[in-house]
C-alpha cells in the first residue's frame, strides 16, 4: 500500500473528554535515542532528524503525541525536542504525558513517586513543554496495590487547572474502578497487540463499553518491547501483509484498530519513513477472512 497522500484522518477520531483526536498518534519513546529505548549508553538520536520526524507528523495529521519526562537519552528529552518542533503549538494538538516513574540524571530509574511528589513531575513536564496546562496525565502504575491516594493527588492538580484530562496506565480493571470513584478517566493505556494476554482483551471491552479510550503500547513491537519489533513475524501476519502490499507492522496496527472505534494507536519511531507507514496503517482495511486469521493468532497467543 502507499503511503505519500494517506494522512492520520483515515484512521477516523476519537474524543479524549472534549478533545478531539485522529485514532493513529505518535509515541516520542524511541525519539531521543538510536536502539532500544532506556538502554545504558545509549546513542543520542540526531537532533534534526528527531525534529523533522515530529514536524512531519503534524504534517501528516497527528494530532495526538505521547510523551513523558522520563523519555530521554544522553543530550536528548522527548519533551523538550517537542517543544523546539512544534511551538507554538497547533490549536488541535493533544498532548499526553506520563507521571509516576522518574529517572535520574544518568539514566537510573528511581523509586515511584509518592503522592507528594508527582506535583514536581507534573511540573516538569509543563516547563519542558512550555505548557501552562497539561492535555492528559496517564498515571503510571507498577504492582496491583491501590492508587487511590497517587490518583487523588493528580486530581485535585486537574482541579487546580494545572491537568485537563486524567487517565491510567500499565494498569489492572480494578485500577479503573478505583480511579473513577475519584475523577474521570479518558484513557487506559495498557500493553496490547496481537498475541496479548487474553485478560487485556476484557478490559479493553469493559474501556469501550465506558467510552473510555484503550491506548495500546508495543502494538508493534510485541515481544520486543522497549528494544522495538524483532522482526520475528509469523506466516500468518507475513501473508496478510503480501495481501495488502503492507509491511507486517503495518497489519499489527491495523488488526489494533479494528478492535473497537476506542481503540487508538501510539506507534514511535524516529524514521522518517517509518513514521510516513505507521500512519498510512490507518487507512488499511482488514477483511474478514483477514480478520479471523490474525484472530486465531492472537488467540493462540502468537
Amino acid at each position: 500500500m502507499t503511503s505519500e497522500t494517506i494522512t492520520a484522518t483515515a484512521a477516523g477520531t476519537w474524543k479524549l473528554g472534549d478533545l478531539e483526536i485522529n485514532r493513529i498518534g505518535f509515541g516520542a519513546m524511541r525519539l531521543t535515542q538510536d536502539g532500544p529505548a532506556f538502554a545504558a549508553g545509549a546513542v543520542p538520536s540526531d537532533r534534526g532528524r528527531a525534529i523533522s520526524v515530529l514536524r512531519r507528523a503534524v504534517e501528516l495529521g497527528v494530532n495526538h503525541i505521547d510523551t513523558a519526562a522520563f523519555y530521554f537519552s544522553p543530550l536528548r528529552s522527548a519533551n523538550q525536542l517537542i517543544n523546539q518542533a512544534l511551538a507554538p503549538y497547533p490549536d488541535d494538538l493533544v498532548i499526553t504525558t506520563k507521571v509516576g516513574p522518574g529517572r535520574g540524571p544518568s539514566g537510573e530509574w528511581l523509586p515511584h513517586a509518592t503522592p507528594e511528589q508527582l506535583r514536581g513531575q507534573v511540573e516538569e513536564n509543563l516547563r519542558q513543554l512550555g505548557r501552562d496546562h497539561l492535555d492528559v496525565v496517564n498515571l503510571r502504575v507498577l504492582g496491583t496495590g491501590s492508587i487511590a491516594e497517587r490518583f487523588g493527588a493528580l486530581a485535585r492538580l486537574r482541579d487546580a487547572g494545572l491537568i485537563r484530562h486524567l487517565g491510567i496506565s500499565n494498569v489492572r480493571p480494578e485500577h479503573l474502578v478505583e480511579a473513577q470513584a475519584i475523577a474521570p478517566v479518558v484513557c487506559v493505556q495498557n500493553r496490547y497487540g496481537i498475541g496479548a494476554q487474553p485478560e487485556q482483551d476484557a478490559f479493553l471491552r469493559t474501556c469501550g463499553e465506558q467510552g473510555v479510550a484503550f491506548v495500546p503500547f508495543y502494538a508493534i513491537a510485541g515481544a520486543g518491547g522497549e528494544a522495538g519489533a524483532n522482526g520475528a513475524d509469523s506466516d500468518e501476519v507475513l501473508a496478510v501483509a503480501r495481501a495488502h502490499g503492507a509491511s507486517a507492522a503495518q497489519v499489527r496496527l491495523a488488526w489494533t484498530l479494528s478492535r473497537g472505534p476506542h481503540v487508538l494507536a501510539i506507534p514511535g519511531t524516529g524514521n522518517p519513513g517509518h513514521l510516513a507507514a505507521n500512519v498510512a496503517a490507518g487507512a488499511l482495511r482488514l477483511s474478514e477472512d483477514d480478520l479471523a486469521v490474525l484472530d486465531s493468532l492472537h488467540r493462540g497467543g502468537a
